[in-house]
């Protein structure tokens, strides 16, 4: 999203004399090759996945009809506050915010080199009578970093509500399957038990913060305003003879009208890129948190516990046709590593922008802005898509409860036979030979877990077998899985959601 006067050269602007062969076809544009869209590389980002909103939002169409809405601001604010601008120039701009003709653009761009120049030029043509005010007092960033700031606030509002379906999906699924047990993991070795919904409650808190941390984001960002070349405002006190209130005023009324609260007080030539950096540091967040969810359904997909949506006609495998990849969680898994890593670009950036700014900004920001919240908004749509589809098996889950269960019963066997007057060491010692027992029967004959029906067998245990069977119920052992579920999404969640309850109805319609 940036430019200046030393930005890359126009892809427009390149030789097309050389022609590739390649299978024996000319590549030329004679040829009538490169004519075909699918002849020249195009961003799976947007050709394959992301949605049209966020698409069109970081497009050309929406950046260039965004500077002229800019310059309309500030002509119309000069107007107010004195400036020889006319009401006809006024409404000779707003008659031609949208009629770009981006071929025109792009010959201006290769004669001067300097894509701000050649929109104020073509937009001068479309608005002819408006020509000589265009752009009065403003430096390239005025249109060029306020129009970024435009686009991420309004990225911002297409991203957070598909944020918050896929925690609204979630606390559904939670409140479903708050009571149903299932193996806690710790270093992926069986643990003490969980509830399938209190696991997914842990990702619920994990896309709360992301949501509250992209929320504050919004609400503090400021517009960059009415600042000039290197952020003094020295054109437009020139321009008002020296009236600082006038300054004040022009910066305030062309932040209100681009629908932002407050402007930057200070600044350079451009925003710092200060802001660039904890904007990614928020969208490499919600990648952290997206990568750590699906990592875990696609463990629990190999367990067969729970599963992503499958449809009927869809194949896993070319080869083999049995297969049920998790591909909607792995394709989140590598958009979320790439989401992750756009982070470094701007703090790179951000700390080799020389005094008041360098230029080697540009390019990079050009490819980080839009590839980040495009990922981001890819990532929504999946997991979104996820959530209203995730599968559960409890028989599975319950088989699995089933050959862990006997060992972690241990320790109320051994609370049971200290009442009745056993010595706990002697008990403890007697366990830990008939665990040792079941557990080579497990690993080396592929045996179920009868740690249970050894206990039985012992007249050790006698005096406590009549109380076994019912401590074998999984539903003792989840603690307050439920209760803490409830609270959760009744304090945390509930209020958190309860500005987009308008849009949260929304299903996702995932290009697969």
């Amino acid at each position: 999203m940036a430019h200046n006067a030393d930005r890359d050269t126009p892809r427009s602007s390149m030789s097309n004399s050389t022609t590739l062969d390649y299978a024996g076809a000319d590549m030329s544009p004679r040829g009538g090759v490169t004519s075909n869209p699918h002849a020249k590389y195009q961003s799976p980002l947007v050709s394959r996945y992301a949605s049209q909103e966020m698409s069109f939002n970081w497009s050309e169409l929406k950046k260039f009809t965004t500077w002229r809405r800019l310059w309309l601001y500030l002509a119309r604010a000069e107007k107010n506050l004195g400036l020889s601008v006319t009401e006809e120039q006024i409404r000779d701009m707003e008659a031609h915010l949208t009629d770009i003709d981006f071929e025109r653009v792009a010959v201006y761009e290769r004669q001067c080199r300097h894509d701000v120049m050649a929109h104020v030029r073509h937009f001068g043509e479309c608005a002819r009578s408006a020509s000589p005010i265009i752009h009065l007092g403003a430096t390239s960033c005025y249109v060029g970093d306020n129009a970024d700031l435009i686009i991420i606030r309004d990225a911002i509002d297409i991203l957070a509500p598909r944020v918050a379906r896929c925690i609204q999906r979630l606390a559904v699924f939670a409140t479903e399957h708050r009571s149903l047990p299932t193996l806690g993991f710790t270093h992926y070795q069986p643990a003490q038990l969980t509830t399938v919904g209190k696991r997914a409650c842990l990702w619920i808190s994990d896309l709360c913060r992301d949501l509250t941390n992209i929320q504050r984001f919004r609400d503090e960002l400021r517009f960059r305003g009415v600042k000039g070349t290197t952020g003094t405002q020295a054109s437009f006190l020139a321009l008002f003879d020296g009236n600082h209130d006038k300054v004040e005023i022009l910066d305030k009324v062309v932040t209100e009208m681009a629908g932002f609260k407050d402007a930057i007080i200070v600044c350079g030539q451009t925003y710092s890129r200060k802001i660039d950096v904890e904007l990614l540091q928020v969208l490499a967040g919600l990648g952290v948190s997206v990568h750590k969810m699906c990592t875990d359904i696609r463990l629990l997909a190999n367990l067969k516990e729970v599963e992503e949506p499958f449809e009927r006609d869809q194949i896993g495998s070319s080869a083999m046709p049995y297969k049920r990849n998790p591909m909607r969680s792995e394709r989140c898994c590598a958009l979320a590593r790439h989401l992750m890593t756009l982070q470094g670009d701007t703090t790179a950036t951000a700390a080799v922008q020389w005094f008041e700014r360098s230029l080697d900004d540009s390019a990079n920001r050009r490819i980080v802005l839009p590839e980040s919240f495009l990922t981001a908004d890819i990532l929504m749509a999946t997991l979104q898509n996820i959530t209203e589809g995730l599968v559960v098996y409890p028989k599975v889950i319950e088989r699995h409860i089933a050959q862990e269960l006997p060992f972690m019963v241990t320790e109320t066997i051994i609370m049971d036979m200290v009442k009745v007057g056993a010595n706990r060491q002697e008990c403890h010692e007697q366990l830990r030979v008939l665990s040792h027992q079941a557990g080579a029967m497990v690993k080396e004959e592929g045996a179920d877990n009868d740690l249970i029906q050894r206990i039985k067998q012992s007249p050790y245990f006698k005096p406590v077998h009549d109380n076994i069977d019912s401590i074998m119920d999984s539903s003792l052992y989840i603690g307050r899985c439920p209760q803490q579920v409830n609270k959760f999404l009744s304090v945390e969640v509930k209020p958190l959601l309860k500005p987009f309850s308008h849009v949260l109805d929304e299903i996702s319609e995932l290009q697969l």
